[in-house]
């Protein structure tokens, strides 16, 4: 069983909850998004495995998880990315954003989501149990795809890309 950290709007800590009862409800709590470019400013996304218990199957950024408790947001993040994408570089909190989208399977992500940016310049040699594909995509070609295959991109990944496209 795995918890995730409920907070306020602010980020500040007000408890712990199962991970799934927190999808299930709908709280509020801590999650990041981490977004990896190459020199050539393409960001790799990836396909979650389709056995995900939300947005299988659909396109998103490099990765994204929920820190665990007393585990701070970057070495969450190298955690993360060694897991799903099979790589470690060094990550950078760029932006923090809440929002709040009704998914698949009965679940609600209700997220303080942290954004960390990092560079990497070769394949990833992703987990097939969390990844289906990857690839490195420029960001005109990719925001071309949003807005033509909307439903081929999770809901997170939709409302964060313009602000993470501004930035680079």
């Amino acid at each position: 069983m795995e918890n995730v950290i409920l907070v306020d709007e602010f980020d500040n800590p007000l408890g712990e909850m199962e991970k799934m009862e927190a999808h299930r409800k709908g709280m509020l709590h801590r999650a990041f998004s981490v977004f990896i470019f190459n020199d050539k400013k393409e960001l790799l996304i990836q396909q979650r495995s389709i056995e995900k218990y939300h947005s299988g199957g659909l396109w998103s950024n490099t990765c994204c998880s929920h820190p665990r408790i007393d585990e701070d947001l970057l070495s969450a993040g190298k955690r993360r990315l060694m897991e799903e994408m099979g790589f470690i570089t060094d990550l950078e909190k760029k932006f923090s954003f809440v929002y709040r989208a009704e998914l698949d399977n009965n679940l609600t992500e209700h997220e303080l989501d942290h954004v960390l940016f990092g560079r990497f310049n070769k394949t990833a040699n992703f987990n097939e149990k969390e990844v289906m594909n990857a690839k490195f995509i420029s960001m005109d070609k990719l925001e071309e795809d949003i807005n033509h295959n909307p439903m081929n991109y999770t809901a997170w990944f939709k409302i964060v890309f313009n602000k993470t496209k501004a930035l680079i």
